[in-house]
C-alpha cells in the first residue's frame, strides 16, 4: 500500500517530505490542487490521493493550486485537532519565497492590513470590515524592477501573502488575480530579445513562468505525539530558480544579506 502511494504521488511530481502514523508532510508542484475543486471534483488533487489509499485522512490547512511546497495531512481525528489548534493559535512557523514586481523600499518589515472576501474566492483589504491579518517580509535578492522575498504570515487569511503584497505595490509575478501579469518572459528584461525565425515564420515567446511565483519553503510546529517541535524545509523549485537566476543575469543582482 505505500509503495503505491509513494508511486501516486511520485507520478505527479509530489514529495513525501515525512510520515509517521501520525501525519503526513507532503512537497507539492504547481500546478497541483491540495483538496478537491468546487466546481469540478474530477480534477486530481492530494486529499483524494490520500483518502483512496489510507483511507482515513484529514485536511490541516492548505495552499493555493499555484503555489508549490509544503503541505501538512493528518492521519486521525485527534491528531487533526492539536495541528489544528495549533494553526487557530498562530503557533505554526510559515516560511514562504516569493518573487514579485516591484521593490520594497525597505530590507524588511510588517504588514498589517485586515482583509475580507469581496467577491467569491478573492480577496482585498478592508480596513472598516476586515479581519486582521499580518504579514512579515524579508528581502532575499533585490533587481532593477524585482525582488525575491522571504514571507512570513501571522495569521492564515485566504490570499494573504498574495492580497498583502499587492497592496503595498509588490504583486506577486504572474498572479493575474492579484495585478501580477499573466506570465513572465525573458523579453521583460533581456534588452535586444528577439524571437527565433523558422522557415515558416516567427516563433511566439515562450514564457519562462506561467504561475503564481509563490512557494511554502518551511514548515513547523509542535508533533501531536508528543509536543516536540519538528520542522520541514523546501528548496526553491525549478521554474522559479530559473527566473531568478535570469533576474541576475538581465535585472541585476544586489543581494542583501540581513
Amino acid at each position: 500500500m505505500k509503495r503505491r502511494l509513494d508511486w501516486l504521488l511520485r507520478s505527479r511530481g509530489i514529495r513525501i517530505a515525512h510520515e509517521d502514523s501520525f501525519l503526513i508532510v507532503l512537497d507539492k508542484p504547481a500546478p497541483f490542487l491540495v483538496i478537491p475543486d468546487r466546481y469540478d471534483e474530477s480534477i486530481p488533487n492530494i486529499y483524494r490521493i490520500l483518502k483512496d489509499e489510507l483511507g482515513e485522512i484529514f485536511v490541516v490547512h492548505r495552499i493555493d493550486k499555484e503555489t508549490s511546497g509544503l503541505v501538512v495531512f493528518a492521519k486521525s481525528a485527534e491528531a487533526h485537532t492539536r495541528l489544528s489548534e495549533q494553526f487557530e493559535g498562530r503557533e505554526i512557523g510559515k516560511v514562504y519565497e516569493a518573487i514579485v514586481r516591484g521593490r520594497p523600499e525597505r530590507d524588511q518589515g510588517m504588514i498589517d492590513l485586515p482583509i475580507r472576501e469581496k467577491i467569491r474566492g478573492l480577496m482585498s483589504v478592508d480596513r472598516k470590515k476586515g479581519k486582521p491579518s499580518i504579514t512579515r517580509y524579508r528581502v532575499l535578492r533585490s533587481f532593477r524592477g524585482f525582488a525575491h522575498l522571504e514571507l512570513r504570515p501571522e495569521t492564515g487569511r485566504m490570499h494573504q501573502i498574495r492580497i498583502h503584497l499587492k497592496a503595498i505595490g509588490l504583486p506577486i509575478l504572474c498572479d493575474s488575480a492579484y495585478g501580477g501579469g499573466e506570465g513572465f518572459h525573458l523579453s521583460e528584461i533581456k534588452v535586444g530579445y528577439r524571437t527565433k525565425v523558422e522557415d515558416d515564420g516567427e516563433v511566439e515567446e515562450k514564457p519562462l513562468l506561467s504561475r503564481t511565483a509563490l512557494h511554502a519553503s518551511g514548515l513547523s510546529f509542535r508533533h501531536p505525539s508528543n509536543g516536540e517541535m519538528v520542522a520541514f524545509a523546501s528548496d526553491l523549485p525549478k521554474d522559479m530558480r530559473s527566473v531568478v537566476r535570469m533576474l541576475s543575469k538581465y535585472a541585476g543582482n544586489h543581494r542583501r544579506e540581513l
